[in-house]
């Protein structure tokens, strides 16, 4: 999506109705491949983190989709480096900043924009850097933009940049960038390489993966959409729901995985569609649900490293990665299945999924 919602897009696809969104996700593993590139240059991630070696804890800003990864980035931040960091949406940090910075540790920010020009997140932005004295880094796509002029230090994404509305290979590959600076902070060696291998694994799984979905959402009709995930997959949920809603402009929920229980697990029927996003840490817990929604009658998308009998026998559609990589150098593929599930069910119902109504690449508010 854009970084949130705003006035309608005035752009149209020439080529027909979603085929930039199609050739933006499919895209993502050789634009992975180019932001690594970049990213491992020597002395390239040092630089940027230069200015916050003395942070204790960090903070993660967003709107949007970019809110989403600031969510999948600060777990995987608090989770590689063992210092805190949580994630807020910009409008929280304007309107309650009180409630967001107090605490006595050394505060970094991150602020996350794809355009760099996101009225929110400039303001955030700001307020940081000028009101409060807390260095800010910013997390981009698009260069010499105004978040860029405002923040100490820059992480500019180019390769990632995209034409359609909604956020696809931005999304993955800014969360991506952030998963390689906490592995650089941590000095994890490992992971870093498993981030490196990503792009050549998700390459071989990509093009049958939305053979499967554009199959599978042609097969049904649905009425509710539901999106779950624990832990860094929740942001990954909350994102997965975001371009099902914007794409297809249905009505898409996330929650906790195992929150579904609590009451939203009233609206399961076989018109549901509920996508699990199964972690490796939760597995055992997670499946428990799964079983759970699929003898509701729930029609379930599946997506999982590796799936044992249960969840092949609860999975109407199950996606299974098989990589040979840490669980969290795999976090970006897992938005695939949220993002194909979108753009189908958009054409299925005869939309542009390049140009959702209502939305523009970028909410830039009336200063006045």
């Amino acid at each position: 999506m854009s970084d949130h919602h705003g006035a309608p897009g005035s752009a149209h696809s020439v080529a027909g109705p979603g085929t930039h969104s199609l050739a933006e996700i499919l895209s993502q593993p050789h634009c992975w491949s180019n932001c690594l590139k970049e990213l491992e240059q020597k002395g390239f991630l040092e630089k940027i983190l230069e200015p916050f070696r003395e942070a204790t804890e960090w903070l993660f800003v967003g709107c949007g989709s970019s809110y989403y990864i600031a969510l999948a980035a600060a777990a995987s931040w608090s989770m590689i480096t063992g210092l805190r960091a949580r994630a807020v949406p910009a409008s929280e940090l304007l309107l309650f900043p009180n409630s967001v910075l107090g605490g006595e540790g050394e505060l970094a920010a991150v602020v996350i924009s794809r355009s760099g020009r996101t009225s929110e997140a400039l303001r955030a932005a700001e307020m940081l850097e000028g009101e409060r004295d807390i260095r800010t880094l910013a997390v981009t796509c698009t260069g010499d933009q105004p978040l860029e002029q405002i923040s100490t230090s820059t992480l500019a994404l180019l390769p990632a940049d995209e034409e359609s509305t909604v956020m696809t290979r931005s999304f993955t590959s800014m969360l991506l960038g952030l998963q390689c600076l906490a592995a650089c902070v941590a000095d994890d060696h490992g992971l870093a390489k498993g981030l490196r291998k990503l792009p050549s694994s998700a390459e071989k799984v990509l093009q049958v993966l939305h053979r499967d979905v554009r199959e599978f959402v042609g097969a049904r009709q649905f009425a509710d959409y539901v999106c779950l995930g624990q832990g860094p997959f929740y942001g990954l949920a909350c994102e997965s729901a975001l371009k099902i809603t914007e794409m297809s402009v249905s009505y898409a929920q996330s929650f906790h995985t195992l929150e579904f229980r609590h009451g939203p697990k009233s609206i399961v029927s076989p018109e549901t569609l509920v996508l699990f996003l199964l972690s490796e840490a939760g597995y055992e817990a997670e499946c428990e649900v799964l079983q759970e929604i699929k003898s509701l009658g729930g029609t379930t998308l599946v997506v999982a490293n590796r799936a044992d009998e249960r969840a092949r026998a609860s999975a109407d559609l199950l996606i299974e990665f098989g990589f040979e990589l840490p669980e969290l150098a795999r976090l970006a593929a897992y938005v695939f299945a949220g993002q194909l599930a979108g753009l189908c069910t958009g054409l299925k119902k005869g939309l542009d999924p390049d140009n959702p109504r209502h939305l523009s690449r970028v909410v830039v508010l009336d200063e006045a």
